[in-house]
Order: structure tokens, then sequence, then C-alpha cells
């Protein structure tokens, strides 16, 4: 068994979480009042400029010569030039301008391809406000160097890693790094031990993060290619060389095979012909021209139109493919590993859950939008319900800074995701936020901070009292409650009314869903200005709690079961916490029975070697970082697995870039990681890529019939032509006869069954193996019993004119015998399980017109001096045509007698 690459890190950062603010600011050589512009300078032309170093690009020529990589193509062009010097220029010009062709469609399709640093740099702020000898100026964040101290407040982008030095009710909206939804609290403490998560170093700011609430100061301490971000940066660029595509990897099996066997016959007539007496130069010219007939010279515009109309298809159900080969790769996917955060659940905190007076209610509706109601015993809450509702959601939007806006028919939070979910709900439960400021004006306010866990807002109501409006973690809210709100009045809070509380907060908490208690108090008609959080939060009336969290999408489930049905794996992949990770993994049916989840800090701590031998056994990864996704996709690779990673996050870029097939959200999806990816799931739903998967299976089946179509064809060329001459018989088939048959009759039905509908079974098979050939035995034993009977009905057509004396004849009834039983083998060839009286006749409409189009010509290629001159056929009176019809059927009756009797025929 083959082993995973090690992923090569960039060098680990220093563990700055764990130094004081003065050992930081010592460690940079810095101070709080920042650095001089001279000392800037100096540090400027040391380090560089704090920009992320792009990886060598790929030139527009290199990307037009990769297309020229596979065996097949040069097996294409040698026959085209050989056949151009023996002064076939029809041959010629037509097998290289399918070669240019395919090479153009594939040449477009991978045009810019690589800005997957380019993105990057998007990502990093334009200005910064940094302080220079004691002063707060405003650079480019390109000119930020290790040092410098950061001024930050809300709203900002944050241009380097920096170490917190100062920070008040400071929150940064970190999703992008770790995947969680919610905003992350931060302050200036020290954190203990070396080895905290990305996502808990909660004093620390990181490039690309952005600012949710509050203000601090920071001294950097990272730069460029050295943050978080550029570390990523790397890593991309490190994971960026994919190799060839199962599809790739096999047509070039494929073609390494036809030379050979074109050489083996080859040499067998040329040394038969020798020792019979033939010219040398007669025998090169019969043994060029069966090499070229043995050449399927549609097979790569088969391939790339196949592809390219996948490409089509996948794109009216949302998936648009930025690889052409992508579209196959998917659908011999067995694993597929995907984030959590805004792949498989919205991306947006909601409120699902509210307790009030006792009372349980479910929340409706997902995200931010104004959608969903509150619900009691299975209908909208209404009448007795109204009052405790009421009183609940107006603490929800008074004691709340964020903001919901509407853009491009979306709802976004501007401000904490968190207070945008209460904001959804309190809505919902009956609260109106507009013009709460006019009614309710806000008089004081007491940050939410990681010690108190609760934030408080003071307004003063109508009639001229104030209110102190409450949100915090339900024990701590507790300990400061001394009554409970009812819809009887305000009473005392007892010891049972505590156990209830807790008990409620403690089931909620078990569904994964995080809780926060709301409570009130009244303070009269005035507060003293120097009125401290301790002196207004105590004596408060309990109201009620609320559980929020990062729904999965409601067709989250379906999909998961789907992919199931079809033999793919699904594994989640995240760097939230494991609780919140494992609830949505067993509700999504993506985790089961003695399925384990493995955290990050675990991971860092085993080998590739462990993880490879335990991937089949893990089904979620939680609080991982971009360096541990990169590891499970090639421990599963190593693992044989063909894998599909999909995600949203720059923190998804480099696993997506290494995957066999990267999946990127369209919506909610950074540029870094669009670019980083082979396909874009346009609408962010995970269904889409099932459909995806369903499109890749029914490509690579029709590919599979095309190449049977065209291969069984030219066996029996072939074959026709070698059986004649080892007889010492003319040759049977002209060049022009070989070209019309290989491009026009067999050439254009094969692009049809390339586009034939999907099977619907396709979804209900196991994945292809990796290593499974294209050409299997059943798929040979097909391909040489067609050959061996179309090139039989067509010696003995070729034999019985013979004898009449005309060679000319001869040669027209036996290309005609052959182009009928070709064209109508190709309905046979839809299916090669079901019988062709299984398969709607009309369902793949194309290949009837073609067929009937390319008949008619056959015909009238016998009636008309013209086209008989250019194909060297002579007059076929109409009766002898109709026994050539009859011939032509016999290979196609035997097929399907054959199909019959190895796949039995079942109702369906």
């Amino acid at each position: 068994m083959s082993t995973a690459p090690a992923v090569a890190e960039p060098p680990k950062a220093e563990a700055w979480h764990t130094r004081s603010a003065e050992e930081a600011l010592a460690g940079v050589r810095s101070a709080a009042t920042g650095l001089s512009a001279a000392e800037a300078a100096k540090r400027l032309e040391a380090e560089g400029p704090n920009e992320l170093r792009e990886g060598r690009r790929v030139s527009p020529l290199q990307i037009l010569l990769s297309q020229f990589k596979s065996l097949l193509i040069w097996i294409l062009i040698a026959a085209g030039v050989t056949s151009g010097l023996l002064g076939e220029r029809i041959d010629a010009a037509a097998i290289l301008a399918i070669v240019l062709l395919n090479a153009a469609i594939g040449f477009f399709q991978e045009y810019k391809a690589e800005k997957s640093i380019a993105a990057l740099k998007k990502m990093t702020a334009p200005q910064a406000k940094v302080l220079r000898e004691g002063g707060l100026v405003s650079i480019p964040a390109a000119r930020i160097v290790k040092g410098d101290i950061l001024a930050l407040e809300a709203g900002d982008l944050i241009a380097a890693d920096a170490r917190l030095l100062e920070a008040a009710s400071l929150k940064c909206v970190e999703s992008a790094l770790t995947g969680e939804s919610e905003a992350a609290e931060k302050r200036a403490g020290v954190l203990e031990g070396g080895d905290v998560p990305l996502g808990d170093q909660s004093n620390m700011v990181f490039m690309g993060t952005s600012i949710a609430a509050g203000t601090g100061r920071a001294v950097v301490v990272a730069t460029a290619m050295e943050t978080e971000l550029g570390r990523i940066a790397g890593l991309i660029e490190e994971a960026g060389a994919r190799g060839a595509t199962p599809l790739q990897k096999k047509l070039d099996s494929f073609g390494r095979i036809l030379v050979w066997a074109t050489l083996a016959l080859v040499a067998l007539l040329f040394g038969l012909g020798l020792l019979r007496g033939t010219k040398p130069f007669e025998l090169f010219m019969t043994a060029v021209s069966l090499a070229v007939a043995a050449v399927p010279e549609g097979l790569p515009a088969v391939v790339t139109v196949a592809l390219a109309l996948g490409v089509l298809r996948m794109s009216r159900r949302r998936a648009l493919v930025r690889r052409l080969p992508a579209v196959e790769t998917l659908g011999s996917t067995t694993v597929i590993c995907t984030d959590k955060t805004g792949t498989l659940t919205v991306g947006e905190m909601t409120v699902r859950a509210l307790w009030v007076d006792g009372q349980s209610y479910e929340v409706t509706g997902d995200g931010y939008g104004p959608e969903g109601e509150v619900r009691c015993g299975g209908g909208k809450a209404a009448g007795a319900h109204a009052a405790p509702l009421l009183e609940l959601a107006a603490v929800l939007l008074g004691c709340n800074n964020a903001r919901l806006s509407q853009e491009g028919g979306a709802w976004k939070v501007v401000g904490d995701p968190t207070e945008g979910a209460l904001l959804a709900a309190g809505a919902k439960a009956g609260g109106e936020a507009r013009g709460i400021e006019e009614k309710l004006p806000r008089q004081k306010e007491f940050p939410f901070d990681s010690d108190r866990k609760r934030s408080t807002v003071v307004r003063r109501k109508p009639d001229g009292s104030l209110r102190a409006l409450t949100n915090g973690a339900p024990d701590v809210l507790l300990k400061l409650c001394s009554s409970i709100y009812t819809k009887a009045g305000v009473r005392p809070l007892s010891d049972q009314d505590r156990q209830g509380i807790l008990a409620q907060n403690a089931a909620m908490a078990q569904g994964a869903l995080r809780v926060l208690g709301s409570a009130v108090r009244d303070l009269g008609g005035a507060l003293p200005a120097d009125a401290s959080a301790e002196s207004v939060e105590r004596d408060l009336v309990f109201i009620g709690l609320s559980g929020m969290y990062d729904p999965p999408r409601p067709e989250g489930k379906d999909a998961v079961a789907s992919c199931r049905a079809a033999g793919i794996r699904v594994v989640m992949i995240t760097g939230d916490h494991p609780g919140t990770a494992m609830a949505i993994a067993r509700e999504l049916k993506i985790a089961a029975g003695e399925d384990r989840l493995l955290s990050g800090a675990e991971l860092g701590k085993i080998t590739d070697e462990d993880l490879r031998r335990d991937a089949p056994k893990v089904a979620v990864y939680a609080r991982v970082t971009a360096e541990h996704k990169l590891r499970i996709i090639r421990a599963w690779k190593a693992n044989g697995a063909v894998v599909a990673m999909t995600g949203d996050g720059v923190n998804d870029a480099p696993a997506i870039k290494g995957a066999d097939i990267g999946i990127a959200m369209g919506k909610s999806g950074t540029e870094v990681t669009k670019q980083a990816a082979d396909m874009v799931i346009a609408d962010d739903n995970f269904a889409s890529i099932v459909a995806a998967v369903e499109e890749g299976r029914g490509i690579y089946d029709n590919i599979r019939k095309a190449l049977q179509y065209l291969l069984a064809g030219n066996s029996g060329e072939v074959l026709l032509m070698a059986v004649s001459v080892i007889a010492g018989l003319p040759a049977p088939l002209l060049p022009i006869h070989l070209l019309w048959i290989n491009l026009i009759t067999d050439g254009l039905p094969a692009l049809c069954l390339a586009t034939d509908p999907i099977d619907s079974d396709v979804m209900k098979r196991p994945p292809r193996r990796r290593l499974e050939k294209i050409t299997d035995r059943g798929f040979i034993t097909t391909m040489l019993l067609t050959g061996f009977l179309t090139a039989g009905v067509a010696f003995a057509v070729f034999l019985f004119m013979l004898k009449r004396g005309d060679v000319g004849a001869a040669r027209t009834y036996a290309f005609t015998v052959l182009v009928y039983a070709e064209l109508f083998r190709s309905f046979g060839n839809r299916s090669e399980t079901k019988p062709l009286w299984r398969i709607p006749f009309l369902s793949n409409l194309n290949l009837v017109v073609v067929v009937s189009v390319s008949f008619g010509l056959q015909v009238f290629s016998h009636h008309s001096e013209m086209l008989g001159r250019i194909l060297r056929t002579s007059r076929l009176p109409f009766s002898e045509g109709v026994w050539l019809v009859a011939a032509g059927l016999m290979p196609l009756v035997v097929l399907e007698v054959v199909k019959m009797i190895r796949v039995p025929a079942r109702e369906e």
C-alpha cells in the first residue's frame, strides 16, 4: 500500500500567544508607542513588502503545449503526417484538424486557471492605521513591518498577524481561516500551552480577517508569507500540481495498447507479404494504410465534446466547471471531504429554540432573513404566547449592536453574527427593531467581555424610566437574578425555578445549540454617570433562553443519503468545535454507530501512515487547520480513493487544490477558494454536488460506449483489410472509404452516443475503482465479437461480388454493407446491458437524425455522379440495396441476442 506524500509545511510560526504583551514587544524590538519612521523604513528594506508571494505563473504557451501530452494525440499526429506523405491530403487534413480543434477547446477551458495566490492578495487590507513615533497614521498595508502597532476598530480588515496589547469588547470574524460562523472574542491576556488551535488563540489577530466589534491595539509579529494567510498561500502553491485524471490515465493506457497492437499487426502482415514475395514498397503502403485505419480518428473529438457538453449540462444544474477533465473525475469520486460551515450548513447563525415562562418554542427559517415563525405545539405561537414572546423579543432586539441589510436578495448581518441571529429571532417573536432608537433611546452600554460573559444596554422607556436589558451566559446570568418573569407577573426566583432553567439550558446545549439567557432590570428615572456594570447587572428579572446554531442545509441529509446509495463516503472536515461538528454530522447521517471524531490536536500527534490507516474509520475531523485538511486528503488518496474536497473558506483552498477534484461554493466561497477549485457550485447547495457526480458518471458511461463503438468499427475494418491481404485478394476498402467510415459513419454517431441521456440506474452503482481499465475484459470481448461480425458480413459480400469479376462493384458493396452495419449497430451500442427494445428510441433524437442522414447520403452516393466520384462508388440497383440493408442488420441482431444471454432481461 502506498503512503501519502508528506505535506511540505512552511516553518511553524512562533508561539506568540504564550508571551505577555511586554514580551511580544521585546520579541520584535518595539514599544507601545510604535516604531520610528526611520526604523520602519530600515525594516521594510530588510523584510520586504507585506505582500503574499505569487507562485510561478503558467504561461499561455505552456497551457497550449499541455494539450499535446496525450499519447493518443501523438498517434493521430503521426497518422496525419504519414497520410500526407503518402499523398492522402484529405485524410491528413481531416486528422490534423481534429487534433487542433481538440487542443483549442482544452486551451480555452484551462486558460487563466492559475490565479489562487493572486486572489489571496485581494483579501489583504489596502490601508492600515499604525502608530509611528507615538502618532496614529494611515499607511499602505504593504509597508507594514514587524513591530508596528496596529490600531483596530470595527470594520477594519486586519493587515498582518499581530499579538494584542489591549482589547475592548473586541470580536473578530475569522470564518475564512477557521471555519467558525461566530465572531471570535479577543482579549490581551496570556494563553497557556504552545499547541493552541488557531481558532482558540484569543490574544492574536490574523491577516485577512476582520473586526466585527470593539477596539484594540496589537503589535505586528508576522508579515507577508510568514502570516497564517501566507502559510496557506504556500500550501496552495505546494498542493497545486495535480496528476492526470482517471480518464486521462485510462486513455493514455489505451493509447499504449493501441500502439503496440498496431505495430504487431503491421509487422505480421509485412512479414507474411515478404514470405509471399510481395514488393517491399507495396507492403509498406498497405501496412501504413492498415495502421491509419486502426486509429480511431474521432476519439479525441468525441471525448472533448462529451466533456464540453457535460460542462453545459452541469451549468444548468448549478455546477460551473473550470477544468474540462474534472467533469469525468467527479463521476469516479469515491470520497467527498466537505467543510461544514457554509457547505453542509447554512453558514449563518440561526436561533432555533426559545424558552420563556416555562414554555419551549421552535423557531423556523434559516439565516438572517424574516422568513419563518415561532411555533408551539405544532402551530404558530399566538394568543397567550404573544406577551411572553414579546417580552423576550424586547431584550433580544434592545441589547444588540448588529444591523441586518438585504443585498442582492440575500440578508446579511453588519456586526456580530450572534447578535444578527438574535435580531432575526426577535422579529419572528413579534418585536420591531425599526425605530427602536427613537422609541427607546440608548442611554448607556456595558459591552460584552469574556470575563463577565454578558452585555447590557440601558434604554429610556416612553414613560421616562430606565430599563437595563442584558444577554449573557445562562449560568452566569442566573446568579445575578432575583426574580423571574411569568404571564401572571414578576415573582421571586425560587430554587426550583433555577434548577428548571439550568436543566433547560443543559438540554438545549446537548442539542448542539449555543444558549444565551436574557434578563431585565428597571432602574428608575436616572443613572449615575459613573455607574458600573456591577451596579447595574444585579437583582435582575430572568426572562428566558435562546438557543442558536449554524443549521444544516435542508437538502443536506438527502444529498448525503444519495452519496451513500452511490457508494460514496462523505467525511466532514471543519475548524469548528468537536461537539458541534459531531452533532451536525449525526443529524446529517454522516456519522453513525462507531464512526470516530479526530481533533486537530490529535491529528498533529500521529504520523501520515497512522492517518492513512485510520482514515476509513473517521467520519469527522474537528478543530483542524489548512495543513491538517491537506494531510487528510492525501491520506485518502494513499488508500486508493478518488477524492473530492468541498469548501468555501481560505483554509479550505490548499486541500481543494490538492484533491483529485476541488469544489468551491459560489455564493459564500472566497475568491481564493474559487480560483483553487476545478468546479464551483453556484447555489452553495451540497445537493448540486451529487447532481454533478451523476453527470460525471453518465459522461464516463457515454465516453466508454462511444469508445467501444469506434474501436469495434476500427477492428472490423482492420480485420477485413488484413484477411483480404493475407488471402491475396485486392484491398476491399480504399483510403477514402476508411476516412468516410471513421469520420462520418462512425464519428458522427459516436458524438451522439457521447451525448446520450444518463442511465437512471447510474447512481445505484458503486464508484469505479481508480485502477479500473476503461477497456476491461467485457469491453474487449464485445469489441472483438463486433469486429468479427461486421468484417465477416463485409468479407462475404466482397467475395460474392468478386466472383462476378468486377473489383469496383465488389468494393462498393463491401463499403456499403459495412456502413449500414455500423449505422444500425449505433442503436444497440447505447447500453451494454439493456436490449434495444428497452431503450426509448427517440430519447436520443440526435442519433436518430445523424443515422438517418448518413444512411441517406450512402444511398444517394450510389445514384449521384459527383458524390460517387468522391467516394469512388459504382451505381447500386435498389433491389440489391435492400438485401445489403438486411445483411447490415445481421451484426446488430447477433449482438442483441448475445446481450440477452449475457444479461438476462429483467422486469424494471
